[in-house]
């Protein structure tokens, strides 16, 4: 992971960037109340007050409990339906999206929050319920992909046009995938999938350009610059991928590379245009899948991937001076999975992974870490009604600094725990889920249960329920960061992060053509890390604060079948989020109404699809309201919308043409406090996915 410019240091709350230097954190945890326990069990009771009595005789229970798929790729022991809401987006939408970065499919598909400290390659954070990046459990093919020493995630590291799905599940104490720390929710991201008989080839080719035009130069006096002609292909992307299948083994591999001027014109607080600047990026990457089919249908994975960044900082936000970072990354991911394990009521599934990161900033610093993580799960399935699952995990960390401020080089951190969960589906439309985790850093322990409910209402109608207990320890990067200049240090004595939780959500679907989802949800959080200054000029972070976050969503969909001119249907999406925050640190309190930075009140997205038999149409818009970018909420980010379009033409057998015109009102805004987003910019490619030899006769 890219450490940011050690000079830019500003505070971040609750997990929430608020200044550009990822060292200075602070996120939105939890309570740990003394009446907790008696709160779960009034959770339990509520979860059962109301369901309407229902026989209990034997009813059709076939592929009710659904235990995995071989097209759903890896991660076969997770629970299928989940009492959490959760969307996926697959491969087909993530072609005709055509997004740059994994952050940008996620907000113009599901509006997920995104707060970007430029273009692409750089620093971006995620946002699910009022949490960030670091809350957020991000997964790859099943195995936790955020950094293990600051709990951020690179965005750039996903080549999308490798993916085969990605599932996105909302709310705090995963029980699909059973990882802590996910008080926002999980993204699974899938890339590893048993490949159809034969060869097949994938590519895509992109270029991104900024409209050129006059602007006002930095530090020289006024003086204006031309218009840049080479702005016009500022971003190249390159992928590549192959895919060969028999029956008994499936190889798929990938490669890709980005190359980023980033020289895109924005307008300043003064009105004046300039172009951004030292911001340029040159990233590549690649990986190996090899899936090797065993008896009862038990697969055996090797995945490795690598990634490797050069990237420029500027000093300030838009400096003409840089900081030069550079970024390799190397993992290997073993993996054993089996529906039926030494009995037909028994599936098994078992990972052991490896992950190498150096990061070398300027001639002064440089950082080697070493993750090792272990992971494993089984499912019980003694009856139809009744479904019992179990695992652990376990992470270790080795660092490696070499740094003339560090006085200790070599650091080691260890965390981990395990689970058991039970579901029981007393008839066919209602699943019940409890769960416990217990969890330790070797330092500290918890214990954190959780209980879902799943009700079939109606044929038409789905309502979860979830109550759950959210818990997260610190980064390693919040107990032992050293700055170059000792200006920001860690603090070990730090205390978790914990609270409570409850959403509720129902999902309404009318014969595929309207589908309503709705949710509900609330969290209470105490013990926030803050970064704090002190009298001395060092900052460091403190468990002090706590936040309230109360928030609502409804995603109504219209699907309508067409049949003239060659159209197919138009879809009609729109997504409202309405979210209150409260934070609540040192004498504030709720009359206060201090916002949790970075987090607007209202989101509101929309979108239209167009669909013919070669190709594709979508507009979408986006607009958040007021946000502010520091505690005491004087920062004020005004609101802003943007609108892309998006067009997609197949003109030939394997062979789509795309276009895709971003920001096009050319809205002028900041992402983060400081830091402003490219105009209206346009992206020009080619996509091709062809099979080239036939399986047929391979064993």
């Amino acid at each position: 992971m890219v450490k940011k410019v050690p000079a830019l240091y500003e505070l971040r709350l609750m997990g929430i960037p608020t200044l550009p230097a990822r060292e200075v954190k602070r996120s939105c945890k939890g309570v740990a109340l003394p009446i907790r326990e008696r709160l779960c069990l009034v959770a339990a009771l509520l979860c059962l007050w109301g369901l309407p009595a229902q026989a209990q005789e034997e009813e059709d229970w076939e592929d009710y409990l659904d235990i995995g798929a071989e097209d759903r790729g890896i991660t076969l022991t997770g629970t299928e339906e989940t009492t959490q809401q959760m969307k996926v987006i697959d491969q087909e939408e993530i072609a005709r999206r055509n997004a740059q970065d994994l952050a940008s499919l996620l907000e113009d598909v599901l509006d997920i929050g995104v707060t970007r400290y430029g273009a692409y390659g750089n620093q971006t954070e995620l946002n699910m319920r009022g949490f960030d990046t670091e809350r957020i459990a991000i997964l790859i093919d099943g195995v936790p992909a955020n950094s293990p020493r600051s709990g951020d995630f690179d965005v750039s590291q996903v080549d999308l046009h490798q993916v085969e799905r990605i599932e996105v599940i909302y709310g705090g104490s995963d029980t699909k995938y059973n990882l802590s720390g996910a008080l926002g929710g999980v993204i699974n991201i899938i890339t590893v999938k048993r490949q159809e008989p034969g060869l097949t080839v994938n590519g895509t080719l992109t270029n991104t350009g900024y409209l050129p035009g006059p602007y006002v130069r930095r530090h020289a006096g006024g003086a204006r610059g031309e218009p840049q002609v080479e702005d016009l292909v500022d971003l190249q992307s390159l992928s590549l991928g192959a895919g060969y299948g028999t029956k008994a083994f499936s190889l798929k591999t990938s490669l890709f590379g980005n190359r980023a001027g980033n020289h895109y014109l924005y307008q300043d607080d003064y009105g004046f245009a300039r172009r951004k600047e030292s911001n340029e990026i040159l990233d590549l990457g690649g990986g190996a899948s090899l899936m090797w089919t065993l008896p009862k249908d038990a697969t055996l994975v090797s995945d490795t991937k690598a990634y490797y960044a050069h990237k420029n900082f500027p000093i300030t936000p838009n400096s003409v001076g840089f900081a030069l970072a550079e970024d390799l990354q190397l993992s290997e991911h073993l993996l054993f999975n089996a529906p039926v394990f030494l009995r037909e009521d028994l599936s098994s599934e078992a990972s052991l992974s490896y992950q190498f990161s150096q990061t070398h900033y300027g001639v002064d610093y440089e950082s080697r870490d070493h993750a090792l993580w272990g992971l494993y799960r089984v499912g019980f399935y003694p009856s139809q009604r009744w479904t019992f699952r179990a695992g652990g995990d376990w992470r270790f960390l080795y660092i490696h600094t070499q740094s003339l401020t560090e006085t200790e080089g070599e650091k080691t951190g260890n965390q981990g725990g395990l689970y058991v969960t039970g579901e029981y589906a007393p008839v066919r439309t209602v699943l019940l889920i409890a769960s416990v985790k217990g969890v330790t850093d070797t330092k500290h322990a918890a214990v954190i249960p959780k209980l879902g409910l799943r009700w079939e209402a109606l044929p038409s109608l789905v309502v979860k329920h979830n109550y759950f207990r959210s818990f997260k320890f610190p980064d390693f990067d919040d107990l032992y960061y050293r700055s170059l200049d000792s200006m920001f240090v860690g603090n070990p004595a730090l205390r978790p992060e914990d609270g409570l939780g409850v959403d509720l959500s129902g999902e309404w679907t009318v014969q595929d053509r309207f589908m309503l989802t709705g949710t509900l949800y609330g969290q209470w959080t105490e013990d926030s890390i803050h970064w704090i200054k002190s009298a001395g000029g060092r900052w460091s972070p403190e468990n002090i604060g706590t936040a309230f976050l109360f928030g609502a969503e409804a995603r109504p969909e219209v699907r309508l079948a067409i049949n003239r001119g060659g159209f197919t249907a138009l879809i009609l999406g729109l997504t409202y989020q309405y979210q209150l925050s409260w934070l609540l640190s040192g004498e504030a309190d709720f009359a206060d109404s201090y916002r949790i930075p970075y987090m607007p009140t209202q989101r509101l997205g929309a979108s239209v699809d167009l669909r013919w038999k070669t190709g594709s149409l979508l507009l979408s818009g986006h607009y958040e309201t007021t946000r502010y970018g520091d505690t005491l909420n004087q920062l004020v980010l005004k609101p802003y919308g943007i609108v892309h379009l998006t067009v997609n033409q197949q003109v030939g057998k394997g062979l789509t043409l795309f276009g895709v015109v971003r920001n096009m009102l050319n809205a002028h805004y900041e992402s983060f406090a400081g830091y402003y987003m490219p105009g209206l910019s346009f992206s020009l490619g080619l996509r091709t996915r062809l099979p080239l030899a036939s399986g047929t006769g391979h064993e």
